[in-house]
């Protein structure tokens, strides 16, 4: 890495949009070899058995306002390929998906299709949907494009570039083999010390132990899930994540450990870890 590339990577990174942010960790990934990463990831480059009882409906509806660039987050690329490409790429990889479901912004489909679909060797159908006010609309927005014969349903922030395929067809699995259950979903166990605050002032400090930082993938039995929506559209109710859905009807949900690198692109500093993180895959595989 050449010297005026170290200093931007060492940036103390300013949370408003810069062009330092994204270019220097593509600088710092021009030298590997990303077709061997994605086979060090676990995807398949458009060669996968289809067997399909699953639907997986991508949130890509975001503004990316606290992102901070012009066009929201999803077409930024990392790599040489969107952010959206990755996540789409990881769920076309795994056998047990027959549709993808992409939800973007309507007046912007077509051009999330053409950049970051269409140049990309999928074997599973893609299909679009408009976004909606919020995520539980947008996801219910995915939702009215799934067919009634699959069994399942699987969520996925399109923000959330770096998940595997073989997490996903985990996930999957989990709930096939749980009969009695009706969701699963990705999530990590809390490692800092939680607070409760009223006005400003601690509380309290619960046991973190029973605390788990929800991710996704979240995945559901398509019957109850169509219910869920449709109750809380019924009763006004609005979840912070699909699970909360599921829960509320008296769902049993399970948890998936996942990997603290399925990071969430929120705001320009994410870029860096999401780079950082591509690098280790990387160098990982190379040593395999």
């Amino acid at each position: 890495m050449q010297g005026g590339e170290e200093n931007l990577m060492t940036q103390t990174i300013d949370p408003v949009f810069s062009s330092a942010v994204l270019s220097a960790p593509e600088l710092a990934l021009n030298d590997l070899d990303f077709d061997a990463l994605s086979q060090a990831m676990g995807g398949l480059k458009g060669e996968v058995d289809k067997n399909p009882q699953t639907a997986a409906i991508i949130l890509a509806g975001g503004t990316g306002e606290r992102f901070g660039k012009e066009g929201g987050k999803q077409l930024v690329e990392i790599a040489g390929k969107p952010i959206l490409t990755w996540s789409a790429e990881a769920f076309d990889a795994v056998g047990d998906i027959g549709l993808i479901v992409i939800v973007c912004p309507e007046d912007r489909c077509s051009e999330y299709l053409k950049r970051a679909i269409d140049p990309f060797p999928f074997v599973t159908p893609i299909v679009v949907a408009p976004s909606g006010p919020s995520r539980q609309e947008s996801a219910f927005s995915g939702l009215e494009f799934v067919p009634d014969d699959y069994e399942y349903v699987i969520l996925h922030d399109g923000a959330r570039p770096l998940i595997s395929p073989d997490l996903i067809a985990h996930t999957i699995a989990t709930l096939k083999g749980n009969i009695d259950c009706d969701g699963a979903v990705v999530a990590h166990p809390a490692v800092d010390t939680l607070k409760v605050v009223e006005n400003g002032v601690i509380v309290g400090t619960p046991d973190r132990r029973v605390f788990w930082n929800a991710q996704t993938p979240q995945v559901f039995r398509a019957g109850i899930y169509r219910r869920a929506h449709a109750s809380a559209l019924s009763d006004g109710f609005m979840g912070t994540d699909d699970s909360s859905l599921i829960e509320r009807l008296g769902g049993r949900v399970l948890v998936v450990e996942g990997k603290r690198d399925n990071i969430k692109l929120t705001v320009p500093e994410d870029y860096l870890m999401l780079a950082a993180a591509v690098r280790t895959m990387y160098m990982k595989g190379a040593e395999e």
